[in-house]
């Protein structure tokens, strides 16, 4: 494992993943990027944190080296690269994901952000999307995610105008669900990250699995049975029973993740 994505477990049931790759800006390649997508399929932490170091959350796809080997062969890297495959493996963390976004997200660094569940933002840090200043265009499946996450409008003036925004800009667009001053950042997180994980396990994978799933328009009919289904489950388990009693009782719920 790369040293670029350090781990740490700041809090009980949070796993932290920090970029650090601070020569090229948090820039994503392709190791990191392989490192991300190992985490994320190895991790079960019921709460995952990722966040960049620095004035940095990440700068992007590093695009630093395509032009080693001919325009035709870094073209094919590009096409090839493992991005899609670190963003799959991380909408597939079966609990729910927080970005701390410590510093500038750009490119392919915010829809890394916008691919978590939850994105808390240092205010004065700024978010953009420049392939119109490249003359890059975006994969389908990243313009998705931006019309689902903040509208079409606001999607066409970040990928149209390719202005970059600070965070209090990026909060009304519904690109960050909060703002906070940046020495208040690491608690924030840490905190909506703890309640996070004290939740129910169930509750935490099968509310995210149905999150996820409603993206899709429409549902295939046998989505929707599993949804039901996943659902139904919840009223069949012990957490569930346990948490009744839990909340009768005035105290904490003590969970079995069955």
């Amino acid at each position: 494992m790369t040293d670029k994505l350090r781990l740490d477990e700041p809090v009980a049931g949070v796993a932290r993943l920090t970029i650090s790759n601070p020569e090229r800006r948090g820039a994503l390649d392709h190791e990191l990027l392989d490192a991300l997508a190992e985490r994320a399929r190895t991790l079960d932490a019921r709460c995952l944190v990722i966040r960049g170091t620095g004035s940095v959350f990440s700068a992007g796809y590093d695009i630093g080296n395509l032009e080693e080997g001919g325009f035709e062969e870094a073209a094919a890297r590009l096409v090839a690269h493992p991005f899609h495959e670190a963003m799959e493996a991380l909408e597939d963390y079966r609990y729910p994901v927080v970005a701390q976004i410590n510093g500038h997200a750009i490119g392919g660094g915010l829809e890394l952000a916008l691919t978590c569940d939850i994105r808390i933002a240092a205010r004065g840090v700024q978010l953009g999307m420049p392939p119109a200043k490249l003359g890059l265009i975006y994969s389908h499946t990243g313009l998705l995610k931006f019309i689902q996450t903040c509208g079409p409008a606001n999607t066409a003036e970040l990928f149209f105008v390719g202005r970059t925004v600070d965070a209090d800009r990026a909060e009304r667009m519904g690109l960050v669900g909060d703002v906070v001053e940046p020495e208040e950042l690491d608690d924030r997180v840490l905190e909506v990250a703890g309640e996070t994980a004290a939740g129910a396990p169930l509750s935490l994978a099968g509310n995210k699995r149905i999150l996820r799933a409603l993206r899709l328009h429409p549902l295939p009919d046998e989505l929707e049975r599993e949804l039901i289904e996943l659902r139904e489950s919840c009223f069949r388990s012990e957490d569930f029973r346990e948490g009744v009693r839990a909340f009768a009782e005035k105290r904490r719920p003590v969970w079995r993740g069955r």
